[in-house]
C-alpha cells in the first residue's frame, strides 16, 4: 500500500458520470494519511489543463512542471472521495506555497 500525503499529485481513473467508461486525470490529494488508513479512501481535488475557465475555488498553478504535470494546469474547487484503487500512480507533489493556496480556495468554497 502506497502512502499519500496532502499535496501529492496523482493520476486517477475517473469513471464518466454515465458509467460508460473512464478517463485518467490528475488530481491533488487533500486528505491526510490517518484518514486513508481509517477509511481506505482518499479525498482529492480535480485538476485540469483547461486554463480558459478559472472559476470560484480554482487555483492556477505557477509550478505545474514541478508538480509532475505535462501542461499548465489548475486545481479546481471540485472535491471527490475516491477509493485508493482508483489511483494509478503518483506524478509529483505541489510545492508548499501552492498547496497552501489550494487550501485557501477550498476553505472559501466550504466556508471554513
Amino acid at each position: 500500500m502506497i502512502a499519500y500525503s496532502p499535496g501529492d499529485v496523482v493520476l486517477v481513473g475517473f469513471v464518466f458520470a454515465d458509467e460508460s467508461g473512464r478517463k485518467l486525470r490528475p488530481a491533488v490529494v487533500l486528505s491526510v494519511p490517518a484518514y486513508h488508513r481509517a477509511r481506505q479512501e482518499v479525498i482529492v481535488a480535480a485538476m485540469t489543463s483547461n486554463m480558459g475557465r478559472p472559476r470560484f475555488g480554482d487555483h492556477v498553478l505557477g509550478e505545474w512542471k514541478g508538480a509532475g504535470l505535462l501542461f499548465p494546469s489548475l486545481v479546481t474547487g471540485i472535491i471527490r472521495t475516491i477509493t485508493r484503487t482508483m489511483i494509478q500512480r503518483k506524478l509529483g507533489s505541489l510545492a508548499r506555497p501552492e498547496l497552501d493556496a489550494v487550501q485557501v480556495q477550498l476553505r472559501r468554497c466550504l466556508a471554513l
